[in-house]
């Protein structure tokens, strides 16, 4: 950091600083082949990453946004279907369920975990939809669309409760894909299956994305879409690449989405550091629960269940008054994020989905209150102890409730 007076809420130039040589050594190479566009650097990390995620497959793709669009056009997406997903998140969630012919529609989130509300997603099936007799699809009763697809978040770096989940899609013949976009790494104990799971091996696919800031980034964008489908992953190779199965013999109309050799390179790299750089964030997680703990705010730290372990992409406090506190953080020089301010459902690009303020309750409550603290594997403890030190002394007489997903450090 070139400023110790302050903290940034995230540090990206020194990680890249200690990567610099291999980092350079891998534009050497694709200046030496000339390689830039697909090859033998993107086919290394589709291998290494579909291991690392314990999937079959890994197809590389331009952008997260990509990885969620062409996972529900080949996962046989029809026009106009609905597909559900939570109002808590980026809008590219929603976007790429749009850009994939389908319709967003929202369900609430856990208050506690901030992802997906499993009983929530069961009411919106049983009480908002029913069968249709002829067809056999699930209908939505109030717009007359079938429902077709789940795409859980797995937000903050924490799975969302996945068996409840895929127990339903089961029982109702969706779709489901893991928007794992944040989640690099997380793992759920699935109790059905008995196991810990990672995070993009459970839908029928997953996306990714290596957004610079994700926990696994790029230095420019990119993402992955991970599954154990190979009918699948062989249709995304083909939407990614203007739906050609073999250079100018075009199956299918597709998309210029493909990842390019360069950043599957510098992935490459930075997937081997990854498990130490998880192993620092969560240590930083701990590190902060520890010292709202001993000022006795510890029932508010971040809420990992037992099913959980969470990579900590972000870590969120929660506060009546976010912006004062925001404000006195700057003014202390330390950085911080809002993730994110405006709910889905009532952004103006989704107006006409109709839905009014109220609509999901824990979803608008979180927007308004939520603050992201600085978190990144080469946080100190000594500059944690001062995140939280200025935190508290913000927070008192009243706790400030701590809730989900962090970064850790080197301490």
């Amino acid at each position: 950091m070139t400023n110790t007076n302050k903290i940034p809420f995230l540090d990206l130039v020194t990680l890249h600083q200690e990567l610099k040589e291999e980092l350079t050594g891998v534009f050497l190479r694709t200046l030496e082949t000339a390689g830039f566009i697909g090859g033998p650097m993107v086919e290394e990390f589709e291998r290494d990453f579909a291991a690392y995620c314990s999937t079959q497959h890994c197809v590389g793709v331009g952008s997260g946004t990509d990885a969620v669009r062409f996972a529900l056009m080949a996962a046989g997406l029809k026009k106009g279907a609905i597909v559900i997903t939570v109002p808590n998140t980026f809008i590219a969630t929603a976007e790429a369920i749009t850009q994939a012919g389908g319709h967003p529609d929202f369900v609430d989130i856990d208050e506690r975990t901030y992802n997906m509300d499993p009983e929530k997603l069961r009411e919106y099936l049983e009480v908002q939809c029913f069968v249709d007799p002829t067809s056999g699809d699930l209908v939505n009763l109030r717009s007359g669309r079938p429902v077709a697809a789940v795409v859980p978040v797995h937000l903050y770096g924490q799975t969302a409760d996945m068996d409840p989940i895929l127990e339903l899609a089961v029982r109702y013949n969706l779709v489901v894909i893991e928007d794992a976009c944040q989640a690099h790494g997380a793992e759920y104990f699935s109790e059905r299956d008995n196991c810990w799971k990672k995070a993009g091996s459970m839908g029928r696919a997953a996306a990714f994305s290596f957004y610079p800031g994700k926990n696994l980034g790029a230095c420019g964008e990119a993402g992955a879409v991970t599954t154990d489908d190979a009918e699948l992953a062989r249709k995304i190779r083909m939407l990614r690449d203007h739906g050609q199965a073999c250079k100018y013999y075009h199956q299918v109309e597709g998309y210029n989405g493909r990842l390019d050799a360069l950043q599957a390179g510098i992935l490459t790299v930075k997937l081997r550091r990854l498990p130490e750089w998880t192993a620092l964030r969560r240590k930083a997680a701990v590190r902060y629960r520890k010292l709202f703990s001993e000022a006795g705010v510890g029932e508010f730290a971040p809420f990992e269940p037992e099913w959980a372990k969470a990579v900590y992409h972000l870590y969120v406090v929660r506060v009546a008054d976010r912006e004062e506190l925001q404000r006195q953080l700057t003014d202390a020089g330390i950085g911080t994020g809002i993730h994110y301010p405006v709910p889905l459902h009532l952004q103006n690009a989704y107006r006409s989905l109709g839905y009014r303020p109220g609509a999901f309750p824990f979803a608008e409550a979180a927007c308004k209150e939520i603050l992201s603290l600085p978190m990144f594997p080469e946080l100190t403890g000594k500059e944690l102890s001062r995140v939280a030190e200025r935190v508290l002394a913000f927070a008192r007489p009243e706790p400030v409730r701590v809730l989900a997903a962090g970064s850790g450090g080197g301490y």
